[in-house]
């Protein structure tokens, strides 16, 4: 089903594929690494070019979890289809959820952007959006490791822009197989870099519609911040009492899957 995989130089950029990396060579806490070529991440499929599928296409990929939901989807389009590969759709989170926010994002007026996002409202509205998934999603995030498990490695997670539904989902992936947080947090910090982060979609492109203050009061909506993942764990604890328990009473991870998992992703 799937090809001989090629492990991709650590800078590759594709050119309608942003956020695009190989999370291998992440250190875990009893030594070992993420073995190379076994777990993609980057942001939609949709607009990828025939060079861009080709070079996914050679990755050896057998599952691209698409974390995106119909909204996005409509938005953005399908993701190109990739020869033998699964395509895996787990939205993560509700259609109809936040649609009006983010039609203002596109659409609304700079005073309308000030009152909804200034004085740390973005900021505010992304940690939330954060604890919301760790606490509500859990039989998905579970679905997603018990597949990894299986047999759906080499896997690409991706939502819309790599960010945050899959940025969330490699973390959570991440800590399940022992990476050390401080490793987690630099390789998700990564979708701030210039090239990779998500290009902002406004209805009006013109120098107003696209100023500074615009800009700046929308950034916390489209950057990876340490705050935000902070949430997440702040969520994990608050509601299971540690990572321990969130992984085996809440993601219901038993000793072997936990281990096949190891052996599928980590370096021997």
């Amino acid at each position: 089903m799937t090809q001989t995989p090629q492990v991709p130089p650590a800078q590759t950029e594709l050119a309608e594929v942003r956020n695009f990396r190989d999370v291998g060579g992440l250190p875990t806490t009893d030594g070992r690494r993420v073995r190379e070529g076994r777990l993609f991440r980057s942001g939609h499929l949709a607009h990828a070019t025939t060079e861009d599928a080709a070079f996914l296409a050679g990755l050896g990929l057998h599952t691209v979890f698409d974390f995106r939901n119909a909204s996005d989807i409509k938005l953005e389009g399908p993701d190109v289809a990739l020869p033998g590969v699964r395509n895996v759709n787990i939205p993560l989170t509700d259609p109809a959820d936040g649609a009006e926010f983010w039609t203002m994002v596109r659409d609304g007026e700079l005073d309308q952007l000030r009152s909804a996002l200034g004085d740390g409202k973005a900021a505010a509205r992304m940690a939330a959006t954060y604890r919301h998934i760790i606490t509500t999603r859990t039989e998905d995030h579970s679905r997603v490791l018990h597949a990894l498990a299986e047999d759906s490695v080499p896997a690409l997670m991706h939502c819309a822009a790599g960010k945050d539904r899959a940025g969330l989902s490699v973390a959570v992936t991440l800590l399940a197989v022992g990476v050390e947080r401080d490793a987690i947090e630099a390789d998700y910090l990564k979708s701030n870099d210039p090239h990779r982060r998500y290009k902002i979609r406004r209805s009006d492109n013109s120098a107003v519609g696209m100023s500074p203050e615009v800009m700046e009061l929308l950034s916390p909506l489209f950057g990876a911040h340490t705050d935000y993942l902070t949430a997440a764990y702040d969520a994990i604890e608050h509601t299971w009492g540690t990572t321990e328990a969130y992984l085996t009473d809440g993601l219901k991870l038993t000793p072997a899957v936990r281990e096949r998992l190891r052996d599928r992703l980590l370096t021997d």
